[in-house]
């Protein structure tokens, strides 16, 4: 492995610790606690290394928005060689993960839906981000049921995400294993309904 790879490598580590950083520092305490000096001490990396890969405090948190927003895209990723019904299956279930029914992620998305109410900038990014994954969904419905229109399979989407946010946003006050069970359920009810009937 020549010189410049191993340099390649430590930088792009450098980076995802001062975004995880980032990420840890808003899931903590908002974006009032984030600041470039409190995220090089959090990451344990210089300032002037924060400032290099990140202008200023508006440019770390369009990062961290992105960087959740691939986290969320990568729940409904396409996988063309797995069945579609049981690939649906897994990625409604996938939402109530272990990974991400932890108050760590449940506060980070919290603060960030929070910011982007607040601010327009933030809003924009969250609801692209928002459109792309009920997208990712609704092409994983249409997959597994074909014969829905694609209208259908958005506002089928859009009903499961209702779901998964409050199932999320309810999580925060204590897990409740038979309550996200029946709301993984509901999910899959609403995915796999029957097509309605033409008029």
């Amino acid at each position: 492995m020549g010189t410049d790879t191993l340099k390649s490598g430590e930088q792009l580590d450098k980076q995802s610790r001062i975004l995880e950083a980032a990420l840890e520092l808003l899931s903590r305490h908002g974006i009032s606690g984030v600041s470039m000096r409190a995220v090089a001490r959090e990451a344990g990396v210089a300032l002037g290394l924060v400032n290099y890969y990140y202008d200023d405090k508006t440019s770390l948190i369009r990062a961290a928005l992105q960087h959740v927003d691939e986290h969320d895209l990568l729940l409904v990723a396409p996988d063309p060689a797995a069945d579609p019904v049981e690939h649906l299956r897994r990625a409604l279930r996938r939402v109530a993960g272990a990974d991400l029914l932890t108050t760590r992620y449940l506060s980070l998305r919290l603060h960030l839906w929070a910011l982007a109410q607040a601010d327009e900038g933030y809003a924009e990014i969250n609801a692209a981000a928002f459109d792309r994954y009920l997208d990712g969904l609704a092409s994983l419905i249409s997959n597994a049921k074909p014969g829905l229109s694609w209208g259908e399979c958005r506002d089928r989407a859009a009903d499961v995400v209702v779901i998964q946010n409050g199932m999320w946003l309810t999580s925060l006050l204590g897990i409740d294993a038979a309550a996200i069970e029946r709301s993984i359920a509901r999910t899959e009810e609403i995915a796999f309904a029957p097509a309605p009937e033409a008029s």
